[in-house]
């Protein structure tokens, strides 16, 4: 399997690109779709293979500039294992020193020497940009050339990932490319007016069943594609922890407080395992119950903490948990204070606030950071249907 390295989609992939078979990356214009490319090809040279980048889209130097922003150095024995194909340099009479040159970009008879003399030598190929090709080389004779050289890949049992913009391109064209490939993964934007989100989904996949899960993301410099939540609500009576819950899982985080206590939101910004998330979180008292009921309405999803010694807080508890389910949100309650006497174990507080079986109750200390970590790591699966 060639790992993708793109948190979610190898698990969505069935552990990644089996031998010989194609990944398509099948990008709306508009957006940053290319990473998904460099974040694979950056994981397969991290996994010790050898592997060929067809470049369209800049000079080679231009292209690894743009590896290290996001923080992947191909240098050293990873760089003796890349073979970049440039396809840019001779588009604008630029020398270049690599091993393979495309001398006429506008001729896709040189790509084919090229690719076809490349797969010789590796393990795994990358495409920068299919699309660059269809704009010097005309649609149809690229259509046709990318389904040989898919073919000889197979043969070979190399596989294959590339980039695509989904451009005007006459409908044959666009479907056909995506008939070409074994899988395609869309790319594309929530929009209103303005790109307001991005998400990923796998829209086919010849060797494993696509459930064609859309997954929001946001490409980070440094660090590439994570799955992203952009807002997961914290709420819990007066004095559970909440704020100490927060930072302890946020690498950074914002707390508005007077005399100790919380009287505006908590924000913080979690970067855990490949997943980034945004939380908020809102003070105890009554007086702030209409905010916790926008704030639920808006998020997808919710940690409750409940301070695990004060068994009088539980109602309390259970009616903000109430306000914030009422859209069927996901919820993990968080059972704080499990250092302290007399706190109550996980199973007792589900029959004390007379909680459903199903419903997850993570045991933490969050002043230490346990059990912090692993409820959100619970939520999300709940989240993201995992």
């Amino acid at each position: 399997m060639l790992k993708t390295g793109i948190p979610k989609l190898d698990e969505m992939l069935g552990g990644g690109v089996p031998a010989g078979k194609s990944l398509l990356f099948f990008t709306q214009p508009g957006i940053e779709g290319d990473v998904f490319g460099m974040q694979a090809l950056y994981n397969a040279l991290s996994s010790g293979l050898r592997a060929a980048y067809v470049l369209t889209m800049s000079p080679p130097y231009e292209f690894f500039e743009s590896m290290r922003e996001f923080g992947w150095e191909v240098s050293g024995s990873s760089k003796d294992r890349l073979i970049v194909v440039d396809g840019y340099s001779r588009l604008v009479g630029m020398d270049s020193e690599e091993k393979y040159v495309v001398d006429n970009p506008y001729d896709v008879n040189d790509f084919d020497a090229a690719v076809r003399s490349v797969l010789e030598e590796i393990d795994a190929l990358f495409f920068s940009s299919l699309s660059d090709i269809c704009d010097m080389c005309g649609e149809a004779r690229t259509l046709e050339s990318v389904r040989a050289w898919l073919e000889l890949a197979a043969k070979k049992g190399v596989p294959v990932i590339a980039n695509f913009t989904a451009w005007p391109y006459d409908a044959e064209i666009l479907e056909g490319i995506k008939d070409a490939f074994d899988a395609v993964v869309k790319i594309a934007g929530i929009a209103e007016r303005i790109i307001i989100g991005q998400y990923y989904s796998v829209t086919k996949a010849n060797w494993v069943k696509a459930e064609e899960k859309a997954l929001l993301f946001k490409v980070i410099r440094p660090g590439g594609v994570r799955a992203y939540i952009p807002k997961i609500l914290v709420t819990g009576p007066y004095n559970a922890g909440k704020s100490t819950f927060v930072r302890a899982l946020s690498k950074r985080s914002v707390s508005v407080d007077r005399l100790g206590t919380t009287v505006a939101l908590d924000h913080g910004y979690i970067d855990h395992k490949g997943i980034v998330a945004e939380i908020f979180g809102t003070p105890g008292q009554e007086r702030f119950d209409p905010l916790l009921k926008w704030l639920g309405g808006e998020s997808m999803g919710v940690f409750l903490v409940v301070d695990s010694t004060d068994e009088e807080s539980f109602p309390r508890a259970k009616k903000m948990l109430e306000m914030v389910r009422v859209s069927g949100l996901p919820c993990v309650i968080v059972a704080n204070k499990q250092d302290l006497p007399g706190a109550l174990p996980p199973e007792e507080i589900r029959k004390r606030m007379r909680l459903e079986e199903d419903m997850p109750i993570v045991p933490a200390v969050a002043t230490e950071g346990k059990g912090v970590f692993e409820a959100f790591e619970i939520l999300v699966e709940r989240i993201m249907g995992i």
